[in-house]
């Protein structure tokens, strides 16, 4: 039995082409977070694709919008599928499963660490500057992302806000893998997916009409903008 801190649309489950963007997607979100507008709760976006539906979610709630830097550890002959992530306070998590299934080597877990650490830390720095991190001890956080497939790069992001103390961790994303989105929720206090769908085979794009990659001068607009 899935977990009762799980929030979706039953009109939407197991269905795809539900948003038109990431934009709609921020707002059909933002109809469910109702309950959140105008309190002191944090958004953070995960770059690049959870923070044009972060801003959306911000600005129908006048809540304040931030960035958490975390990115997948990517296997070495792909561009896409990883392994773990890392966050921002150098949190890792790392998937012991696909360690043993793709025989990966500890030089070679080094070294994709390593580079999702220089990612993230460079984003950091081009989308925040040198402005500290605000404070989240005991304070509302929702965490928002464009989707949860295997959902490493979120595992990395919660475990970075427990460890900055945060007094609640709430997760929203437009879509998510039934199997994924159940881990997560154990993870958090409530997890909002407006889409949830199940079946051997998932990809984050099909919930979405129009799908393209967020460039990091598309992340930085947004986050001027807003």
């Amino acid at each position: 039995m899935p977990p009762s801190n799980i929030i979706d649309l039953p009109e939407l489950r197991d269905s795809t082409g539900v948003f038109h963007d990431r934009a709609d997607a921020g707002q059909r979100l933002a109809a469910m977070l109702v309950e959140y507008r105008g309190s002191n709760a944090l958004l953070l976006g995960i770059p690049a694709g959870g923070v044009p539906v972060a801003a959306e979610i911000a600005r129908e709630l006048d809540l304040p919008l931030d960035i958490l830097g975390a990115s997948k550890v990517l296997l070495p002959w792909n561009t896409e599928a990883g392994y773990g992530a890392v966050a921002f306070d150098g949190s890792v998590w790392l998937n012991p499963e696909y360690i043993e299934h793709y025989r990966l080597r500890q030089e070679t877990i080094e070294e994709g660490v390593a580079a999702a650490k220089t990612k993230v830390q460079r984003r950091m720095q081009r989308f925040r500057g040198d402005r500290p991190f605000p404070p989240l001890k005991d304070r509302p956080v929702i965490l928002v992302d464009d989707g949860i497939a295997a959902g490493s790069t979120l595992r990395a992001a919660i475990t970075a806000v427990q460890n900055a103390g945060a007094g609640q961790i709430i997760v929203s994303v437009p879509t998510g893998h039934s199997h994924s989105v159940e881990q997560i929720a154990g993870l958090v206090d409530k997890l909002y997916c407006a889409n949830i769908r199940s079946g051997f085979s998932f990809a984050v794009a099909a919930a979405y009409e129009q799908w393209t990659d967020v460039s990091e001068d598309e992340v930085a607009a947004i986050l001027k903008n807003n």
